[in-house]
């Protein structure tokens, strides 16, 4: 098991955001979160990624207790995130983004550069373009690949289809499944359920900050239960 998180409780003052929330990440899979807006998802890889403070529970990754951990030494031990939003600097050019993602490692790794380009082509064209002069699908690639140029043994990804074109989301899903097919293991946060649970090998429905099913992707793409509240019927 690569990252189990018991009985997880974040409050934001002294309102709760998560109520115990339990789920585990196996090497290698893909593992979605299903859920409306307000449910938890983005909290709880906020939390994962070290930027929410933990009110009580656990947090195990490979084997090592990192609740108290910060942010920083996360991501040394393998844990890195593309947030919702991307979060790109504007005014530093694709490789300078890029770059930014390996600070942990020291200096970029011209393997990681390449495995990257390889993966989003577009980047590579635009490498010494300003990232804010990116469209909408080629910010989401440089969130997604600067995540990876600190060789995350953990990907988390926080809504990676939103704001774009249905062709873009198609491809941004090819993608993450050629991420996980090469060894990387993913936790999605996404409203797309469709897209997600398609890719998913495990499935968490999130409810106001609880965990209320789970099961294989296939399992609940045939929940009618889901279909309904999630897939519009």
């Amino acid at each position: 098991m690569l990252l189990e998180v018991k009985d997880l409780v974040v409050a934001y003052g002294k309102i709760s955001a998560l109520h115990g929330v339990s789920l585990t990440v196996d090497q290698g899979e893909v593992v979605t979160l299903v859920g409306a807006n307000g449910a938890g998802k983005t909290t709880l890889l906020k939390t994962l990624s070290g930027l929410r403070r933990v009110s009580g529970g656990s947090v195990v990754f490979d084997g090592t207790e990192i609740v108290d951990m910060s942010g920083h030494k996360r991501v040394r031990l393998g844990i890195s995130q593309a947030p919702e939003g991307r979060g790109i600097f504007p005014g530093m050019t694709v490789g300078e983004n890029l770059s930014m993602g390996a600070y942990s490692r020291g200096k970029p790794d011209p393997d990681d550069l390449d495995r990257v380009f390889t993966l989003f082509p577009r980047l590579a064209e635009r490498r010494n373009q300003a990232g804010g002069t990116l469209s909408g699908g080629e910010q989401q690639m440089l969130a997604i690949g600067r995540a990876l140029m600190a060789r995350p043994r953990l990907l988390l990804l926080d809504e990676p289809s939103m704001g774009l074109a249905p062709q873009i989301i198609q491809l941004i899903f090819r993608i993450i499944k050629e991420i996980n097919e090469q060894g990387t293991t993913i936790l999605l946060v996404e409203q797309n359920a469709v897209q997600a649970l398609t890719v998913a090998h495990r499935a968490y429905v999130m409810e106001t900050g609880n965990i209320v099913k789970t099961g294989t992707g296939a399992e609940l793409l045939g929940d009618a239960s889901i279909i309904e509240a999630y897939l519009g019927g």
